[in-house]
């Protein structure tokens, strides 16, 4: 085929009922111009045409099945919802909803209120609010609180999260101004008292959620944080970021938000898709009078969840009342080696795998030295890319030439899913 036997973009894009036929068909064809030009046959191009539209209605945000170990996986969503809070999403997305409506009184009524009562009673918190992320909620106290005035906070807690994301940016977005106290490895109260001055508005700590430094290392307690902050009638602000919520993850020292606000902490923010296992969203909890600064203040409105979180958190957070292992955060964290090792054989005798021993990891900025043990299937090393291609795709892990299927982060009714798809590769 040479260049003047291609036909026109609309020649080409009448041979298909498709209103993105035209866009489609120019792509199609600038692509078989370039294989010409490189001395290659472009094909059949009504069938690139085809698949070319196809393509373009496929969805972009899609399922995916996580092999790689890595729990609270950011870049694939964090935490999976429970079933109870996909429920609830659907039946509130169906129709209306009372998401702003106060069926009792017929009048307007709160977003606020339908998870506000659940989460007073797991936190122990005399009221609390619900944005879209833990950065918004940090933000929102900060902006509610500090704007125009001094906020101290440890060199050491100074932290930079995911894509850039760092702690001061945030202080300074917000209108505070940001005085740092202590050293990065080393900070005590006594460092705190002495950075007080007549334009300090709160004391913040935020919770070294990514990393952690050891060795010659200090750092205050909550209670020694609140002890100053009381001295000063200053507020203290705790940003614990994962968001654990119950005393049963047998990991590490992790705070509950319930021990942040024992230990004297005015106001706790905390994530609702880490390691609360939820939606992604920002909640804040604490006492009542700064809780309703931050609810007044104009900057809550911009960030504000809206009833789709709302729903999805409400059904997570019930399970935490009687049936938390229904949270898949919490099972996969808290289910045995031996179980993770079952699930791994059944996969390795579905695909004619290997079971090798692997380390699983929390992930999402929590719990950076936690190591899970765990098993995964082993297959060729060049099923990787295929596999990420897949329907649904199978993101893994690649070590010492091979794929590795990590089971900690596969369910049961998952493996059937994953080892089809390897089949289907192996037969490419």
């Amino acid at each position: 085929m040479q260049l003047r036997d291609l036909p026109s973009v609309d020649e080409l894009a009448r041979s298909v009922d498709d209103p993105l036929a035209i866009d489609a068909a120019r792509r199609v064809l600038d692509r078989a111009r370039e294989e010409i030009r490189a001395g290659a046959e472009p094909g059949d191009l009504a069938e690139r045409l085809r698949a070319e539209l196809a393509s373009a209605r496929r969805p972009r945000l899609r399922r995916v099945l996580n092999a790689t170990g890595v729990i609270v996986h950011t870049n694939l969503g964090r935490a999976p919802l429970p079933a109870a809070a996909l429920e609830r999403v659907a039946e509130v997305a169906r129709g209306y909803s009372n998401l702003e409506y106060d069926l009792d009184g017929g009048a307007r009524g709160s977003r606020q209120d339908h998870v506000a009562a659940i989460l007073r009673q797991l936190t122990a918190a005399e009221a609390t609010l619900v944005v879209n992320n833990n950065a918004a909620a940090v933000l929102l106290a900060l902006a509610a609180l500090a704007e125009g005035r001094e906020v101290l906070v440890s060199r050491g807690e100074l932290i930079e999260i995911g894509d850039g994301f760092r702690i001061p940016d945030v202080l300074a977005r917000s209108g505070a101004k940001l005085v740092e106290v202590g050293t990065t490895n080393r900070t005590r109260a006594a460092d705190y008292e002495r950075a007080i001055g007549p334009d300090t508005a709160m004391l913040l700590r935020v919770h070294q959620s990514n990393f952690r430094v050891v060795g010659f290392a200090e750092q205050p307690t909550t209670a020694e944080l609140a002890a100053v902050a009381r001295r000063h009638e200053l507020p203290l602000v705790d940003d614990l970021g994962s968001g654990v919520l119950s005393n049963s993850l047998l990991l590490g020292d992790e705070p509950t938000v319930a021990d942040a606000l024992s230990d004297g902490a005015d106001l706790v923010c905390f994530s609702g898709d880490k390691l609360l296992g939820g939606p992604q969203a920002g909640i804040v909890a604490g006492r009542a009078e700064l809780v309703e600064r931050l609810r007044r203040h104009p900057l809550q409105r911009a960030l504000r969840a809206d009833k789709l979180t709302l729903a999805a958190l409400e059904g997570t957070l019930t399970l935490y009342l009687d049936r938390p292992a229904e949270i898949p955060v919490l099972r996969m964290i808290e289910e045995t080696a031996e179980t993770v090792r079952a699930r791994a054989e059944r996969l390795a005798g579905l695909t004619g795998g290997t079971v090798e021993e692997t380390v699983a990891r929390v992930g999402g900025g929590a719990l950076p030295l936690a190591e899970l043990p765990s098993f995964a299937c082993a297959v060729e090393e060049e099923l990787a890319a295929p596999l990420r291609a897949a329907e649904p795709p199978v993101v893994a892990v690649v070590r010492d030439g091979r794929t590795l299927l990590d089971c900690r982060t596969l369910a049961d009714d998952e493996l059937d899913e994953v080892a089809a798809a390897v089949a289907a590769c192996r037969s490419r």
